[in-house]
């Protein structure tokens, strides 16, 4: 029964991680692609979580919880970066 809902989670996720690069080539300012970017990097959570739970391993929740700081970090400097001009004071 998990292998059924990881499957259809898997396919849902990717289907919003392709509508997310849409966005993300053709979004029509800056921070429409930093957005897109923000929500690509959570649908990669997302997606490493479901694989976690198929595979049934906590390797996969340590990645995805690492690969959560790196995007929250990075979200917050493009946006420091672009209101400001610098990132460091």
């Amino acid at each position: 029964m998990i292998d059924i809902a990881c499957i259809i989670a898997t396919a849902t996720i990717a289907v919003a991680s392709l509508l997310t690069l849409y966005r993300l080539t053709r979004g029509p300012g800056v921070l429409d692609r930093i957005l897109a970017l923000d929500t690509l990097v959570i649908n990669t959570i997302g997606l490493i979580v479901v694989i976690g739970l198929w595979f049934r391993t906590t390797m996969y929740f340590e990645t995805a919880l690492l690969f959560a700081m790196v995007g929250f970090v990075t979200t917050v400097a493009l946006c420091k970066y672009l209101l400001r001009g610098n990132i460091i004071e």
